[in-house]
């Protein structure tokens, strides 16, 4: 079934949207870059796209949300499968890519109490008094 839909798709030198993505490798599953295309997430050359069956060609822009990034991508080639990374790396050309990752201040740990070196693990009664502080009860 797949087969005659590639050659369409060769044929007319499109593919779908969703597909695409998936070929990528930027959605681990299609049904992931399908809900994508449908929640109006992805831009076409800055036009909002709520459809998942768009005709994609070469030399297009694509933006849309990748965890806390936006991407910008330009469509270099369709492919054929859904191959290995260096194959999907090929299909595209990234215009903005993702910054260095890094700590951002709600992903800092929250600052532990001081103790004593070698003082060990608190007792009940300083567990009470630490809950009590936490709480904000005398």
């Amino acid at each position: 079934m797949s087969g005659s839909g590639e050659r369409a798709a060769e044929e007319t030198g499109t593919l779908r949207l969703d597909k695409w993505l998936w070929y990528a490798r930027f959605f681990k599953t299609r049904s992931l870059a399908t809900q994508l295309c449908n929640a109006g997430k992805v831009r076409v050359a800055g036009q909002s796209v709520s459809k998942a069956h768009l005709a994609v060609r070469p030399d297009m822009v694509l933006t849309f949300p990748q965890g806390q990034h936006v991407r910008v991508i330009k469509v270099l080639a369709l492919g054929t499968r859904r191959g290995p990374a260096k194959e999907a790396q090929a299909l595209y050309e990234d215009l903005k890519p993702p910054e260095k990752a890094s700590r951002l201040p709600r992903d800092t740990p929250a600052p532990v109490a001081p103790r004593a070196a070698g003082a060990g693990r608190p007792t009940k009664k300083e567990r009470r008094q630490t809950d009590k502080w936490r709480d904000g009860t005398p």
